[in-house]
């Protein structure tokens, strides 16, 4: 890492996984031998000077053993709060930037920490985002009610990177529940801009996922 400012990441882990149907955590379950958190972990840690995870202690320790992080804090009742208890934590260490990872995301390709890390020379925040693609309906009941124009829509992805005083002022101002960081930061008026994201950087939510991982770590395509 040769970037001058004091770098650190959020490593978001306190969802229960609801949606996966398992009995632990999705960011628990294993890919390759390895659980899901910790192939995030060790992305974000090739690129931060500090590790903050967010979520239960245990399960998180015994995941990121030999990967240096920070004491893991707990989350609390939904993500825009579990974030604001990571930068609670890193407010001692006062780092420069923070990136906000979601930990069911295994996989940060190579450029896109530095490319977000670059965006933020100009602007307060950064998110990596991927074109829609797909033709976009809007239904109800099984039924079609129109079809949504997906130009300028993007899929956003984590990690999102911010200048840490702007992030701070966002979760000090926004009230509600936000669905990302940079809903917030967009709502306080300032700028966040896109840069390219990947398909290989999806968020593990079903069993299909995983086996998904696996199959890439078995024969990575470039």
């Amino acid at each position: 890492m040769h970037d001058s400012r004091r770098i650190a990441a959020i490593l978001v882990a306190a969802g229960s996984g609801s949606r996966f149907g398992a009995e632990r955590p999705k960011q628990f379950s294993p890919v390759a031998g390895q659980p899901v958190i910790r192939h995030a972990a060790a992305a974000l840690a090739r690129e931060v000077s500090l590790l903050q995870p967010v979520g239960e202690a245990a399960p998180i320790g015994e995941a990121l053993a030999g990967i240096r992080h920070l004491r893991v804090v707990p989350g609390g009742a939904t993500r825009q709060a579990s974030v604001l208890a990571g930068l609670e934590a890193l407010a001692p260490h006062a780092p420069d930037i923070v990136l906000v990872h979601d930990a069911a995301r295994p996989f940060i390709p190579p450029g896109c920490i530095p490319a977000l890390l670059a965006a933020l020379e100009a602007v307060p925040g950064a998110i990596p985002a991927v074109a829609v693609a797909d033709t976009l309906k809007r239904g109800r009941d099984g039924r079609i009610l129109e079809t949504v124009p997906r130009e300028g829509l993007w899929r956003a992805q984590t990690p999102q990177a911010f200048r840490r005083d702007w992030l701070e002022e966002a979760h000090a101002k926004t009230r509600g529940v936000a669905t990302d960081d940079a809903m917030m930061v967009e709502a306080c008026g300032h700028p966040v801009r896109i840069t390219e994201g990947d398909a290989l950087n999806f968020k593990v939510t079903s069993a299909r996922d995983l086996a998904l991982a696996a199959a890439w770590l078995a024969a990575p395509v470039p």
